[in-house]
């Protein structure tokens, strides 16, 4: 089951895209769709088949978006974190093979876009959770087992 936890800038960036979808692009595709309407037989009009389309498309992510918004539950930092991985942390991590990887662990709805946040959800952050500076994390892959040194952990500081 995926963990509804989110961070404040994640739900401020997904609060933010629905404000901008319901009150800035739909009402813009909907003059589209309206204008395309008036030109008369709508089955042949490309203009309004493809706004129509974008127009479901804008309803579909708004619902969703009420929907999810209601049922996450926002991650503050707290200072009882500092030293261990927590949700929310940026890891530093290092392998044997002196591979190394800094991260972000988020919620599922942040990961999208960014190839530097990885979902509490993953094997990754699931073997990090609770680990400190030094510690060793074993991550199971397709391929077998992984471990992983934490390196360094810190967490955004929110303004007060």
């Amino acid at each position: 089951m995926k963990a509804k936890l989110i961070t404040r800038e994640g739900y401020e960036a997904l609060q933010t895209e629905l404000n901008y979808l319901w009150k800035e692009y739909r009402p813009e595709i909907t003059r589209k769709v309206t204008w395309a309407a008036s030109l008369g037989d709508r089955s042949e009009n490309a203009d309004y088949q493809y706004n129509k389309k974008i127009l479901r498309e804008i309803d579909r992510r708004v619902r969703y978006l009420r929907k999810r918004l209601d049922e996450l539950q926002i991650v503050e930092y707290s200072p009882q974190q500092d030293g261990k991985v927590f949700f929310g942390a940026w890891v530093d991590i290092v392998n044997d093979d002196d591979e190394e990887k800094r991260f972000r662990i988020v919620g599922v709805d942040e990961i999208y876009g960014r190839s530097d946040y990885i979902s509490i959800d993953s094997p990754m952050a699931r073997a990090l959770l609770k680990k400190s500076v030094d510690d060793e994390a074993i991550v199971p892959t397709p391929s077998g087992d992984k471990i992983w040194y934490v390196n360094a952990i810190s967490y955004p500081q929110t303004p007060e």
